[in-house]
């Protein structure tokens, strides 16, 4: 398959790559990005996204969304979950410690292992928080690097339903964090609605909670697909 090419999922839907310019090109206009709405189906939104071997794909939503739930279920190949690196340290230091205290060894563990992962050249799923726009432009400029794509997941609940899940999972945050959040992941929302993605994303998909709940496998051709 050239790069351009649409790559088919049998069970769900095909996240197309943004088309390469020639050189000359590269400057001029760009194709329009592709966004896909999944939301208010019922239930009834495709068991798979399938995206080209050196795609990179970032999901996002606010703190509680279910975005390390959906990840662990169904990604297939590189996943890097800034949870994963969390639950690493809380398992090895004293339960009693704040958290505050050691999150920058989480969030060196994390980058640090992304950068592994972006390194072997292939497919990699990334949690995103949503308040990094640095770690979206990082990923973009990588995608392009390697000729793929950046493509992002986004997450659409209720603050009410990220609240529940905080304390499904006994993570809460803070009210000021949580509304910074929310104001962040709402403008994205609204930029994305309108089809303004982040700068160096080339397509979006839109999840609800059903959406997401009945997704099976978020993977990339090539790789056992």
């Amino acid at each position: 398959m050239n790069r351009t090419t649409a790559y088919a999922a049998t069970t769900g839907i095909a996240v197309p790559k943004q088309p390469l310019a020639p050189a000359r090109e590269r400057c001029a206009e760009r194709p329009a990005p592709v966004v896909r709405d999944l939301r208010d189906r019922g239930g009834r939104s495709p068991h798979a996204l399938l995206f080209g071997p050196q795609d990179l794909v970032v999901v996002t939503g606010l703190p509680g969304s279910g975005k390390s739930t959906l990840m662990s279920r169904a990604v297939r190949g590189h996943r890097i979950d800034s949870q994963d690196a969390r639950d690493h340290w809380a398992a090895r230091l004293p339960r009693l410690l704040p958290y505050a205290l050691y999150r920058p060894l989480v969030r060196l563990a994390h980058y640090a292992g992304l950068r592994r992962a972006l390194r072997t050249g292939e497919g990699v799923v990334v949690h995103d928080c949503g308040t990094q726009a640095w770690v979206r432009a990082w990923l973009a400029r990588e995608a392009r690097r390697r000729g793929g794509t950046l493509h992002l997941l986004l997450l659409d609940v209720t603050p009410g339903t990220a609240r529940e899940g905080q304390r499904e999972r006994g993570r809460g945050v803070s009210r000021y964090a949580f509304r910074r959040h929310r104001r962040t992941a709402a403008r994205l929302l609204r930029a994305v609605e309108r089809g303004e993605l982040p700068a160096g994303c080339g397509s979006a998909v839109l999840l609800d909670r059903d959406a997401a709940d009945v997704l099976r496998r978020i993977g990339f051709a090539g790789h056992g697909e």
